[in-house]
C-alpha cells in the first residue's frame, strides 16, 4: 500500500506503533497473570503434598493394608475436598481411595504419578484430564514404606476453570485497557495531525494560485511555529514575484511601444524604396529581405503588446455576428503562396454542411488562425503538407452546446510527450529551435478562452501534430 498523503502516513506509522505495543503489552500482561494463577496454585498443591506426603508417612510401615487403611481414615478426614480432590494410588497407578469416589478404581494415566514413582520424588502436571477433558493440574507425591519402598502415591488434583475463567477476565480488561489506549492515541493523532495538515493544505492552495499567476496574493498567518515562518517565506515570495513580474511587464510594454515607431519607419521606406526602378536585382533582394524581417519584427512586437494587455487585465475583444469560415479562408488565401513557396502543401477542407454565422472578433479570430498556421509551418513544415479542416462538432462532449471545430494538422515529427502539457505556457519554447517569442500560443489561447471556447493542443496518430479550436456556435450558457 502506498501512502501519498502525511495523513496517511502519519497515521499509518502512528496506530501500526501504538497497536504493536498494546498487543505486546497485553501478550506480555497475559502471561505474568497465568503464571501468577497457575504458578501458585501448583505451588501451593506442592506445598500441601509435601507435608501431607511427610505427615502421612508416620501412619505407614511395611504392609500394603496399612497404606490402605492410612489413605482411607486420611481421605475421610481431608477437609479440602471443595476445593481439591485427594486420591491415593498404587503403584500400578490405579486410584485405590479417592474424596471424590467415582473415580476409585481409574487409572488417570498421566506422567505426575509414573514419574512420582519412578524418581520418588513429588511431581506436578498440567493438561486436560483424560476422562472428562476438563483442564486440571495434579501434584503427586510418593508415599514410602519405612524401608524406602514405595507404597502408592499421594496425589492433590483440582479443577483450572475457575482459574482460566479469571485469566480470562484479565485478558479481556486488558485488551480493554489496550483498545482505550488505540483509541485515545487515534484521537490525539487525529487532533495532532489536522493542526498540521489544514496550514499546509491552505499553504498549498494558496502557491497552486500563486504558481497559476495569482502574484501578489498573500496568505493570513495565525501561526507562531514553523508552519507560520513557512507562510511568511512563501507571502514574501508572492510579493517579490509580483513586483518581478509587474517591473517585466512595464519593461515590455516600454520596449514594445518605443520599437514600434522605428519599425513603423523602416516598414515604410522599405516598401516605398521597393518600387524604385533603379535599383538593382542584388539590392531588391536585400530590400526583400529588410521588408520580411520588419514584418516579422512587427508581428513579434504585437504579441509582446498583446501579453502585456493580458497580464495587467486589458486584453479584450470586440465581439460582433461573423462567418467563421470565411476568416478561416482569408487565412489560408493569406499563407497559401508563401508555403508554395517553401515547398509546403496548404490543403482545406471546407465543412460539408453550411455552418452558422457564430459570434466572434475577426480581427482576434484571424490573429489566432495566422498564428497557427505559422507555428504548424515552422515547426512541422518538414512534413511538407498541412491540412486545415472545418466542420460542426454537436454536443461536444456532453457540455450541451455545439461548436464550431476549426483543426490544423502538420505531418512534422511532432511534440515531444514531456512538452506538451507546457507547450500553452507564455514563452515556453521546449527544445524547438525555431524563430519566436513563445507567447503567441498563450496570447491564441487567451483569445479563444474570451470567446468561451477550446483550444487543444495534440500529437496527431501517424506523426505530426494537430491543433483544435472550438468556438461555440451561440455565447448564451
Amino acid at each position: 500500500m502506498k501512502l501519498r498523503g502525511i495523513k496517511q502516513r502519519w497515521m499509518f506509522n502512528c496506530m501500526l506503533v501504538t497497536v504493536l505495543a498494546v498487543l505486546a503489552g497485553v501478550m506480555a500482561f497475559s502471561v505474568s497473570r497465568a503464571n501468577y494463577y497457575y504458578s501458585g496454585i501448583r505451588s501451593g498443591m506442592e506445598s500441601k503434598a509435601r507435608t501431607a506426603a511427610d505427615f502421612f508417612a508416620n501412619y505407614v510401615t511395611r504392609t500394603y493394608a496399612e497404606y490402605y487403611q492410612s489413605a482411607y481414615r486420611y481421605t475421610e478426614l481431608f477437609d479440602g475436598r471443595d476445593r481439591m480432590e485427594l486420591q491415593f494410588i498404587n503403584t500400578q497407578g490405579r486410584i485405590v481411595v479417592s474424596t471424590y469416589g467415582l473415580t476409585a478404581g481409574t487409572s488417570p494415566g498421566t506422567d505426575d504419578i509414573s514419574g512420582a514413582i519412578e524418581t520418588k520424588s513429588l511431581k506436578s502436571w498440567t493438561g486436560r484430564n483424560p476422562a472428562t477433558g476438563e483442564r486440571i493440574t495434579a501434584v503427586s507425591s510418593p508415599v514410602l514404606y519405612s524401608n524406602g519402598q514405595v507404597a502408592g502415591v499421594m496425589r492433590y488434583v483440582t479443577s483450572l476453570r475457575l482459574a482460566d475463567r479469571q485469566l480470562l477476565l484479565n485478558v479481556l480488561l486488558a485488551l480493554g485497557v489496550g483498545a482505550g489506549v488505540v483509541l485515545l492515541v487515534f484521537l490525539l493523532s487525529t487532533i495532532f495531525i489536522r493542526s498540521i495538515v489544514t496550514p499546509v493544505q491552505e499553504v498549498t492552495v494558496m502557491t497552486r494560485r500563486i504558481a497559476d499567476g495569482g502574484y501578489g496574493s498573500q496568505i493570513e498567518n495565525k501561526y507562531r511555529d514553523e508552519i507560520g515562518e513557512m507562510v511568511d517565506s512563501i507571502n514574501e515570495m508572492s510579493i517579490q514575484i509580483s513586483q518581478s513580474e509587474k517591473m517585466k511587464a512595464e519593461f515590455i510594454s516600454s520596449v514594445s511601444h518605443e520599437l514600434r515607431t522605428p519599425l513603423t519607419a523602416i516598414a515604410g521606406w522599405s516598401e516605398t524604396l521597393s518600387y524604385d526602378d533603379g535599383m538593382s536585382e542584388e539590392s531588391k533582394k536585400g530590400l526583400e529581405n529588410i521588408i520580411e524581417e520588419a514584418k516579422r519584427l512587427t508581428n513579434m512586437v504585437e504579441e509582446l503588446l498583446d501579453f502585456t494587455r493580458i497580464e495587467d487585465g486589458r486584453f479584450t475583444v470586440s465581439i460582433e455576428k461573423l462567418d467563421i469560415e470565411a476568416e478561416l479562408e482569408d487565412a489560408i488565401f493569406a499563407y497559401r503562396e508563401l508555403f508554395k513557396q517553401k515547398g509546403i502543401t496548404l490543403e482545406h477542407i471546407p465543412s460539408e454542411e453550411p455552418l452558422p454565422i457564430i459570434p466572434g472578433d475577426p480581427e482576434r479570430l484571424k490573429q489566432v488562425f495566422l498564428n497557427v498556421l505559422d507555428n504548424a509551418a515552422k515547426h512541422g513544415g518538414s512534413g511538407k503538407r498541412i491540412t486545415v479542416m472545418i466542420d460542426l462538432s454537436r454536443d461536444h462532449e456532453g457540455g450541451g452546446k455545439d461548436y464550431v471545430r476549426i483543426r490544423v494538422r502538420d505531418y512534422g515529427p511532432g511534440i515531444p510527450p514531456d512538452e506538451l502539457p507546457h507547450v500553452k505556457y507564455k514563452f515556453y519554447k521546449g527544445s524547438s529551435k525555431a524563430r519566436g517569442s513563445g507567447i503567441g500560443l498563450a496570447v491564441c489561447e487567451e483569445i479563444v478562452r474570451l470567446h468561451s471556447g477550446v483550444l487543444n493542443i495534440e500529437n496527431a496518430e501517424g506523426g505530426g501534430t494537430v491543433v483544435t479550436i472550438l468556438l461555440p456556435v451561440s455565447n448564451n450558457p
